[in-house]
């Protein structure tokens, strides 16, 4: 049989129309509250729009790592985004380039890879902190990524402690242990 209606002397608080499926059958508020957050959460995650929630395969996923393509903005000089060029070399472009498309992966907790989209070649620091662009992953190419009290983005050498990634005002690159968090050179925000 189907549900009957609520009494006509009761009255509809918002609490108990958000906790109503579309079927007219009541659900927990809490229950309701988490069908909301798996749907908005899957849309969000699996870039879907209208759609019911999916269920995302996490063990594979997480296996893979989050990998995100950006351009990375350094508000130095004039402004810059990081790029990487295909001879091997690392600068800052004021205009968006295809160069300075970068995905950013996690290699492990707060550690990530920065991978040239274009170049396909890693930002690695050698010991001197003198970046460079390199095809081969190794250790050198990982890098400790710390949000800053601005929300820009620093990333510290993951084998040189204390190396930061670092443009200068005009462009160029800084050595890694001549850079500190202090100065906005190290400061990068990533840009869609």
């Amino acid at each position: 049989p189907p549900p009957s209606p609520p009494p006509r002397c009761h009255r509809t608080t918002r609490s108990s129309a958000r906790s109503v499926s579309k079927a007219g059958v009541r659900v927990p508020p809490a229950a309701a509250r988490r069908l909301r957050w798996e749907t908005l959460f899957s849309r969000s995650y699996l870039g879907l729009a209208g759609r019911g929630p999916l269920q995302p395969d996490w063990q594979s996923d997480y296996l893979r790592g989050v990998k995100r393509v950006r351009r990375l903005y350094c508000n130095v000089g004039i402004g810059f985004h990081l790029q990487v060029l295909p001879d091997g070399r690392i600068a800052g472009a004021h205009l968006e380039d295809p160069h300075s498309l970068i995905e950013i992966s996690s290699v492990e907790r707060g550690v990530v890879s920065l991978f040239g989209v274009k170049s396909e070649m890693f930002v690695a620091m050698s010991r001197r902190g003198r970046l460079y662009a390199t095809r081969l992953f190794g250790d050198e190419c990982k890098f400790r990524e710390t949000l800053l009290a601005n929300n820009y983005n620093a990333y510290e050498s993951f084998v040189y402690k204390g190396f930061y990634v670092a443009l200068s005002r005009h462009g160029r690159p800084r050595r890694g242990d001549k850079a500190s968090t202090a100065a906005t050179g190290t400061h990068f925000l990533p840009r869609l």
